[in-house]
């Protein structure tokens, strides 16, 4: 038979230690923890030692500003590819200052290199306004190219010929050249001499309207032999 249990027999004090707490009489024992359950914190501590370098402490390719340029020469390339390979000359220059949707390339170059010397707008910080009539080391629009190429005031403007593409160039060069005559938020004195108006937009015609120029005559060329030729094999009606 079972022996029925009453409080005389529920007396006992378990020889487990205890944590001295009480909570309305309750008091708690000071058991340890699993095994199992130590071993799974101590991994996820030696865990975040790899985990915090490879992505927070500037893991290659993980950081904000290096994500932002992969994405950028991303663009770029499928941009650039749309206009081949450009030569870097005043003509290009000019040519892509009237472009506005490819001058936000050149945007985009200038705002990643350039704002630390003339500011995010082109007003001038430690480099020159870029704004205003008056330039340097600028005479004419096509030595913006020149100038990015191989810098100028022994050194102050650094040469950017091995840092950026040849693309890059031009675009940057047309969209320093937008900047005349806009007013940026804090515009630094002028400095050098006034220089003439840049030259107006070529006028030039469209791909679209040349190949279709082109076209034109063939189709002509084609009608006319077309023509010769079915007459030449109708068949004579006899005279009556």
């Amino acid at each position: 038979m079972s022996k029925k249990l009453t409080d005389q027999d529920n007396t006992g004090i378990p020889d487990d230690p205890l944590t001295g707490h009480q909570y309305d009489g309750i008091e708690e024992f000071d058991n340890p923890l699993p095994g199992w359950w130590k071993w799974i914190f101590v991994l996820c501590i030696l865990f975040s030692i790899p985990y915090t370098l490879f992505y927070h402490g500037g893991a290659e390719g993980r950081s904000i500003e290096e994500g932002y340029e992969v994405a950028l020469a991303d663009n770029l390339r499928l941009q650039f590819a749309e206009i081949g390979e450009l030569k870097a000359d005043r003509a290009n220059v000019i040519k892509f200052l009237y472009k506005p949707n490819m001058l936000s390339i050149g945007k985009a170059v200038f705002k990643s290199n350039c704002t630390s010397c003339h500011g995010s707008d082109g007003g001038g910080l430690v480099g020159p306004n870029l704004t205003d009539e008056e330039y340097k080391n600028v005479k004419d629009i096509g030595d913006f190219i020149n100038v990015l190429e191989n810098g100028a005031g022994a050194g102050a403007m650094p040469a950017w010929k091995n840092r950026l593409s040849t693309n890059e160039i031009v675009m940057v060069s047309s969209y320093v050249a937008s900047l005349r005559g806009t007013v940026p938020a804090s515009a630094k004195a002028p400095q050098g001499n006034k220089i003439a108006p840049w030259p107006p937009a070529p006028a030039e015609e469209s791909e679209e309207e040349a190949e279709e120029s082109e076209e034109e005559p063939e189709e002509a060329a084609t009608g006319d032999d077309t023509n010769e030729e079915v007459s030449s094999d109708e068949p004579e009606t006899p005279e009556l």
